[in-house]
């Protein structure tokens, strides 16, 4: 369903009416497109503090030109602020120097990205000033408006950074603001083709024959993935046309993810193993817990965390998934937040969370594998637009950019944590909701 107060608050009447009103004025997102893959404007680079990073080469290769100082107005599409030299409150007082005279020269669906180091508990001034760093960037996203996003890195390495910079710094991100990613060390070996990072990869998402699970499908499709798309076996005619669609080799499995043997049917499907693991399947059974039956409840938890876990330790099992490989699940703000009448909804996804999070260290050490999840917020799908209007609506505005999300915000997320020099990126769970007002 069009969001029509997105489109009324665009036009010279609607700006004039939502200011005296006092009301949201979003504005509209720049998305990735084959036409235009980059931001507009020049990139940034300031440090507070000293910083060791050698982080002008990444930066290069993200594809956006190195910006003259001092800016001239909403000339900027992004800026890049290394605060991991911040040890104390007096160099903190730099991150303020740095962005206060530039913010302004922020260009509407800008970037602003601040890095920080991983919080030292041998040094708890420098830790402090550090989670200061979180603060500061939420803040700053719910202040930027015309669309911008603000988010922290957490690194030590900038070349294991590369592919999450690229992302932050490009249309790609859009729906993605307010968040807090971290990146280990390790080597990482970029693609030989950064616009189809998984050429010669397989995937499989779960879920995938509409909404979010077909966008996730389409943009690893695009990306180079052969894609499998498994869904219900009631949903197959929908499978089977989108692996058409996708071509590349894409297939249709009709499978119910719940079933006690599914691990083991994937791993049949794909004999020479997967590259990347897409939970997504998910089902809401809402009902405040007073008015909930036991039924409600299991068939939730069932499909959205019990078969996840079941389907992962099979596969993992069997090493159906290739070292470097990649689990990415489907987790929700409503997991983080909590949600009035989805106790078990939300009960299941925060169960996401805490697989990803124990999980993930244990996967990359004995099969070179990453767990992270996605969270998505408010995204635009046919089961949002069954929702009633005054409902719907406080969903969209309720975040930073004062809309509602599209699938796609997932997808180039989710490909994010699927490409193959993503390898240091974690045990993350990434909120895709513009920066919701509900949670951290």
């Amino acid at each position: 369903m069009a969001d029509r107060y997105l489109s009324l608050s665009a036009t010279a009447p609607g700006r004039f009416l939502t200011r005296r009103l006092g009301l949201p004025q979003p504005a509209a997102l720049r998305r990735w497109s084959a036409e235009h893959p980059s931001l507009d404007g020049g990139l940034l680079h300031l440090t507070a503090g000293t910083s060791a990073l050698d982080l002008p080469p990444v930066l290069a290769r993200t594809g956006l030109t190195p910006a003259s100082s001092p800016p001239s107005p909403s000339s900027l599409a992004a800026v890049v602020l290394d605060a991991t030299g911040v040890r104390d409150v007096d160099t903190l007082a730099e991150v303020h120097a740095a962005l206060h005279p530039v913010v302004r020269s922020v260009a509407a669906s800008g970037r602003i990205v601040l890095l920080g180091a991983p919080l030292d508990p041998e040094d708890h001034h420098r830790a402090a000033v550090q989670q200061a760093l979180e603060g500061f960037t939420r803040s700053l996203g719910k202040e930027i408006g015309r669309g911008g996003t603000v988010n922290l890195v957490r690194l030590t390495d900038a070349a294991a950074a590369e592919s999450t910079l690229r992302f932050l710094l490009s249309p790609k991100s859009a729906y993605v603001s307010g968040q807090v990613i971290g990146v280990g060390t390790g080597a990482i070996t970029g693609p030989d083709d950064w616009s189809r990072p998984l050429a010669g990869r397989t995937a499989l998402v779960t879920g995938a024959a509409r909404g979010i699970g077909a966008a996730v499908a389409e943009t690893l499709a695009r990306d180079g993935a052969r894609v499998v798309v498994l869904d219900v076996p009631a949903a197959e005619r929908d499978a089977r046309d989108l692996a058409a669609r996708l071509g590349g080799g894409a297939t249709a499995l009709p499978l119910d993810i719940t079933a006690a043997d599914a691990g083991e049917r994937i791993a049949a499907e794909v004999p020479d193993g997967l590259d990347a693991l897409i939970h997504n399947a998910g089902v809401t059974r809402d009902r405040r817990l007073v008015n909930m039956p036991a039924e409600r409840w299991s068939s939730v938890l069932d499909v959205n965390l019990a078969s996840v876990l079941r389907t992962t330790d099979a596969l993992l099992a069997k090493g159906a998934l290739r070292p470097g490989g990649r689990i990415v699940a489907t987790a929700s703000i409503a997991g983080l937040a909590g949600n009035a009448g989805q106790t078990n909804y939300g009960a299941s996804k925060a169960g996401v969370a805490g697989l990803v999070r124990a999980l993930a260290p244990r996967a990359l050490a004995e099969h070179g594998v990453t767990v992270n999840a996605v969270a998505p917020g408010f995204i635009e799908t046919k089961m949002t637009a069954a929702v009633p209007l005054l409902i719907r609506e406080a969903g969209r505005r309720m975040n930073s950019l004062a809309q509602g999300g599209l699938p796609v915000d997932v997808a180039e997320t989710t490909a994010w944590l699927a490409h193959p020099a993503s390898g240091a990126v974690n045990g993350q769970v990434v909120r895709v909701c513009g920066q919701s007002l509900l949670g951290a």
